[in-house]
């Protein structure tokens, strides 16, 4: 059943057995549109905190300095549009100009430019960049306040503790990508893993069996049949294993959800679908995956409601199910869940189900 709203997309999908029910029409917008919506949303996000940032700069000092200051804060403040293309550069063109901007015009009330520089430079640049960023925004930082004669301790402390805070904001986002990208490569680990005992015992038991075929093919017929029946069977099963290695490479993701909900469990999605992360597709499915297992084989669950719901900024996942609540064994596979949801900068909640009943599972995750 859908139910189509003019601000949102209501999808209420039920699941049993094999059936899938799917709808086409969001499989085609997440292959068709990804490319374009991903390019769409980052122009908005720049252009968004490009305003933003020229605003809190320009403004105050249209204010308080004439032509010449206004037209330093807009080069303190406009190239932050391209800061994800070049941190750096970036950098160093908003430093200069609020250095020059508050030495021989007005100080900005919040030197929002090298402010947004630092946070990007300090997530996404190599550590010799970083220190070099450190050393000449104290610089610039202490020209900007000796040559107007600023000797106001509080004027120090406000502009060390928003430059630090900047720049811690922009390590905690490069450790929560290493986190992620850390968890990748575990599971491309343990895929090579699979793949290599699954060649190494399948291909060996056939060369074992094709060996010994032409041994026995002229005394003893039967045996060769065996042998050579052992090969096709080692190869089906082979085949049948490679293709659930080469499934998981695949990174199943929110469009695969219902080929996993199925049974005792429903399936609600609750607005329009949208393309995700790679991460955040990954954990969404894992975190579905994971929470059925725990309402099926620990908690004995009957029923069990999968809600997606997806939001401006955020998607949001509800796993509900009447199981034994919270006294169950759910706590397997919960850490390796919230470790996923926090590498992605998501929000994890466990507890009762409504009413006190069951449990339930509550995840937000950023778009």
């Amino acid at each position: 059943m859908s139910v189509y709203q003019s601000d949102r997309v209501v999808y209420r999908i039920s699941l049993h057995g094999s059936a899938s029910c799917w709808p086409d029409e969001v499989g085609l917008v997440l292959a068709s549109e990804a490319i374009a919506r991903a390019h769409r949303h980052t122009d908005r996000v720049r252009w968004v905190l490009t305003a933003v940032v020229v605003v809190a700069t320009v403004v105050p000092v249209a204010f308080m300095a004439g032509w010449g200051a206004v037209a330093c804060a807009a080069v303190a403040s406009a190239p932050v549009y391209w800061v994800l293309r070049k941190p750096l550069l970036v950098g160093l063109v908003v430093g200069l100009a609020t250095t020059v901007l508050a030495a021989f015009f007005v100080a900005p009330l919040i030197p929002a430019g090298p402010l947004v520089a630092i946070y990007v430079i300090a997530a996404s640049s190599p550590p010799l960049w970083r220190m070099v960023c450190v050393a000449v925004a104290i610089v610039g930082v202490t020209v900007s306040l000796v040559i107007p004669g600023d000797d106001d301790l509080n004027t120090y402390r406000y502009l060390a503790i928003a430059y630090v805070a900047a720049y811690a904001l922009g390590t905690s986002t490069r450790a929560r990508r290493a986190q992620a990208a850390e968890a990748a490569a575990r599971e491309r680990t343990r895929i090579a893993r699979e793949m290599h005992d699954v060649i190494t015992h399948s291909v060996g038991m056939m060369v074992v069996q094709a060996e010994a075929g032409p041994v026995v093919v002229g005394t003893d017929p039967a045996k060769a049949i065996g042998a050579f029946d052992a090969i096709a069977s080692t190869g089906r099963g082979a085949i049948a294993q490679l293709r659930e290695v080469v499934h998981a490479l695949r990174s199943p993701g929110v469009a695969e959800l219902p080929e996993l909900v199925t049974g005792v469990a429903s399936l609600e999605v609750v607005g329009r679908p949208r393309p995700l992360p790679s991460e955040v597709d990954v954990t969404v499915y894992r975190v579905v995956q994971e929470s059925l297992t725990n309402a099926v084989r620990h908690a004995s669950a009957s029923r069990i409601q999968v809600r997606i719901r997806w939001q401006e900024t955020t998607v949001g996942v509800d796993v509900i199910d009447d199981g034994r609540g919270p006294s169950g064994s759910h706590g397997f596979g919960l850490l390796g869940m919230r470790e996923r949801v926090t590498a992605c900068g998501g929000t994890l909640r466990t507890g009762p189900g409504p009413g006190g009943a069951g449990f339930a599972v509550h995840v937000s995750l950023p778009i």
